[in-house]
């Protein structure tokens, strides 16, 4: 390059050329070879759950929880596989009002099964925001004993808007979790609510946990959750509040007298204790040992554990019914042009819907 600076009538100017600079591209630089893929092979997956791997059994179960269909393909052949490793465990589903004590319980819980040589697996629902769909997953936070014990595996699961379809979820991991060596499977619900029956429909046993002292004893005794109880137990009973427990404990027997014989021939008891305090434990695992004792020696045991397999396999097909409906490219844009006309008044819903349908079974399933 010229500059004018270095010309004759500049003669006491001159401008150095200055140091050549290096290439842009590093000559020395060698290309990066790429990582392999540590994906595991379904196979290895199976593996590593049966040999008792909770690294492989957390992939497993977000497998399960994936809504993408390749996932949901590799998922279905684990717990295909998994099925006959299946089943020897006790199923405790765990409910009450918020605020109860569950995760407090559990903790308690499981620390004492675990010291009587048992192995926990607990898993929660966890409900999800209707706004945002996102869920907060922090009962595990509360599990500070059972979250760093080696024989207790916690996985949360948000609801996200759909209790039927992360219960369907939550009865898949229960199935691989038993196939991983946990003996004792404790399933906690978001609350007293709709998510009660199909925790019920996934357990053996139906722990109801509730408090005293906390106003209206009656808003206790509701007719739908205390039917599903196999026992009720009354928390936070220590100091100034054991009269109100004692008070609570005596109200919820005799509410227990009004309602029929359980299929299994249970008479559902109450007992009081202290999660925080650790009063009372033994107490409530021999109530569940003498449970399981009674169903198991009458074959209730079994004959719910096959009615269950029944309840989930049709549960199953509707929600498969309804993916492969509403999935249907065709009856996705006329279910729009459909609302579209409902809302404007020119077509009732009913015939809307009556339409739609039609153009499902005739067209897409003649």
């Amino acid at each position: 390059m010229q500059h004018p600076e270095n010309s004759d009538s500049y003669s006491g100017l001159t401008v150095n050329p200055g140091i050549p600079q290096p290439p842009t591209v590093n000559p020395y630089l060698r290309p990066r070879q790429r990582r392999r893929d540590n994906t595991p092979s379904t196979s290895e997956i199976i593996q590593g759950i049966l040999r008792g791997d909770i690294t492989m059994l957390s992939r497993a179960v977000t497998l399960i929880e994936s809504t993408a269909q390749p996932h949901q393909a590799i998922a279905q052949e684990i717990i295909e596989k998994c099925l006959p490793h299946s089943g020897d465990s006790r199923r405790i589903g765990i409910t009450g009002v918020p605020g109860a004590g569950k995760s407090t319980s559990i903790d308690t819980f499981g620390i004492h099964a675990i010291n009587q040589g048992h192995r926990i697996a607990v898993l929660a629902i966890d409900p999800s925001s209707e706004r945002t769909k996102g869920s907060i997953l922090g009962d595990k936070t509360r599990m500070e004993k059972l979250a760093v014990h080696p024989d207790a595996f916690i996985r949360p699961s948000p609801s996200a808007g759909s209790l039927g379809g992360v219960a369907r979820k939550t009865r898949e991991t229960i199935i691989l979790c038993e196939a991983a060596g946990y003996d004792t499977i404790l399933v906690e619900t978001v609350g007293v609510g709709q998510s009660e029956t199909a925790v019920h429909s996934m357990v053996d046993f139906f722990l109801l946990i509730q408090l005293a002292g906390t106003g209206d004893e009656l808003q206790g005794i509701k007719r739908g959750i205390m039917e599903m109880a196999d026992g009720i137990i009354i928390n936070k009973a220590d100091g100034d509040n054991i009269p109100r427990a004692l008070l609570a404990q005596a109200q919820f027997r005799n509410a227990l007298h009004l309602f029929p014989t359980p299929p299994s021939g249970w008479t559902p008891e109450v007992l009081t204790y202290s999660g925080y305090y650790e009063i009372g434990i033994p107490e409530i695992w021999d109530m569940i040992d003498r449970y399981f004792a009674h169903v198991k020696a009458n074959g209730y045991f079994d004959s719910r554990r096959a009615s269950q397999a029944r309840y989930w396999m049709f549960e199953t097909i509707d929600s498969q019914l309804r993916a492969h409906f509403y999935d249907n490219p065709m009856i996705h844009s006329l279910i729009a042009e459909k609302e579209s006309r409902v809302l404007r008044q020119r077509q009732s819903p009913f015939t809307a819907a009556r339409e739609i349908l039609d153009t499902y079974f005739d067209k897409i399933n003649p």
